[in-house]
């Protein structure tokens, strides 16, 4: 039987964990992408963490479902049960992230990272993939 598109996208996904995509002036992007048990926090049976880095290191943008993060809106709204959020700047605590499917995801990513990098006049283009944490 054929897979369906969007298995293929997992797969594609999946197979980026542990990838470092290294950019013009010291910028680079690492992602971590694995499958575990669905469950409240992680409905669609995936933990991720998709980062942009500055030279410096420090983190300038991230997707992820290591934790959750309140509710948008109202400081009384009830916590959503979905880990999913993303960080827009480096001091952004998260914001909820409504996870659709993986090709979203890494849609929704690859624009923020593109957002970034032309805010910062880095071109968009990728000079280097390392297999790991090596920076």
């Amino acid at each position: 039987m054929p897979k369906k598109s969007g298995e293929h996208t997992l797969e594609f996904l999946l197979d980026f964990n542990g990838h470092v995509h290294r950019y013009a002036g010291g910028y680079w992007l690492k992602f971590e992408i694995t499958k575990v048990e669905a469950n409240d926090g992680k409905p669609h049976g995936l933990g991720y963490s998709f980062t942009l880095h500055g030279p410096d290191n420090r983190r300038l943008i991230g997707f992820d479902n290591a934790h959750g993060v309140p509710a948008k809106g109202a400081r009384f709204k009830k916590r959503p049960k979905e880990m999913d959020h993303w960080h827009r700047t480096d001091t952004d605590e998260g914001r909820p992230y409504a996870f659709k499917d993986a090709e979203t995801l890494l849609d929704d990513f690859f624009d923020e990272v593109e957002r970034v990098l032309s805010e910062c006049g880095i071109p968009f283009e990728v000079v280097g993939v390392t297999q790991g944490d090596s920076r």
